[in-house]
């Protein structure tokens, strides 16, 4: 395992909160001389640490309003090809295999209700070998910034 200082630590949780910051603006609130981060953050982007800097979009703006989690439960000897057509329909966000009591679970962004029961039972739930599906809305969301540390 690689070893990651309190410094690295620092550097990580502020270009969470914000990868847009600046090195010297940066410097002055780690109180840490310019050069020093250059190369840290070098540093930790050569060892893959910090793997890319990425931009989070305003999706309401762009009309997208519902956020769902769907559990499916699959035939396995499908397992593939589910995951194939699943990765196909441009609403699905991730797909995560799972432990419990479904075999994955998908997160699905609509624009309204309406599109994510289409979405779900049209399109997610006639793929071949899905079994059954269960569709979580999201109600409200808080997204806490980790905070990380030497460990």
């Amino acid at each position: 395992m690689q070893r990651f200082d309190e410094l690295d630590m620092k550097i990580l949780s502020e270009l969470k909160r914000d990868a847009s910051i600046s090195v010297p603006q940066l410097s002055k609130k780690l109180n840490v001389n310019a050069s020093v981060l250059y190369s840290r953050i070098k540093r930790l982007t050569r060892r893959s640490l910090i793997e890319k800097f990425t931009v989070i979009v305003n999706e309401r703006l762009l009309g997208i309003n519902v956020n769902a989690t769907v559990g499916l439960n699959r035939d396995p000897k499908l397992k593939e090809t589910i995951h194939s057509e699943l990765l196909k329909i441009k609403e699905v966000r991730a797909i995560s295999e799972v432990t419990g009591r479904f075999d994955m679970v998908i997160s699905v962004s609509a624009r309204t209700l309406e599109e994510l029961h289409s979405i779900v039972i049209e399109r997610i739930g006639k793929i071949g070998g899905v079994q059954n599906t269960e569709t979580f809305v999201e109600m409200q969301r808080t997204d806490k910034e980790p905070m990380y540390a030497v460990g």
